[in-house]
């Protein structure tokens, strides 16, 4: 015997419904997908956003003061990784012109620490 059972078109359901009197509610766009165990999907997951493990994201954060300087660290908080690009927003203008001026200088010591050698460049942004 198979282990999954027979799964008909939406027209088959939507006909015997119609036969049996019994309405379809399902939308018409909406796309059953197979259903996946937990345990699997919970740890692609917490691969995906580094849970529980060390990510370059939190080792920068965890040294931005060192890199940029304190009163610029104050001013601006690194986020994100995308494509070898540090995205870092930044609330002041002076700081972000500060840090686009150094921007060579900081990609340099970012590449000295420990998983952070994929960083090429810096993506100032205001906020």
């Amino acid at each position: 015997m198979p282990d999954q059972p027979h799964t008909f078109s939406k027209l088959a359901e939507e006909l015997v419904g119609d036969l049996r009197g019994v309405p379809f509610d399902e939308p018409r766009r909406q796309v059953k997908r197979a259903t996946r165990p937990l345990a699997g999907l919970v740890e692609e997951l917490m691969v995906k956003y580094q849970v529980g493990r060390p990510s370059a994201e939190q080792t920068i954060r965890d040294h931005w003061a060192e890199l940029v300087g304190a009163a610029n660290a104050a001013y601006s908080h690194p986020v994100r990784i995308e494509k070898s690009k540090l995205s870092v927003m930044v609330s002041h203008a002076v700081v972000r012109s500060e840090l686009f001026h150094h921007r060579a200088d900081i990609v340099q010591k970012i590449r000295q620490l420990p998983g952070c050698e994929a960083v090429k460049s810096l993506n100032l942004r205001s906020g």
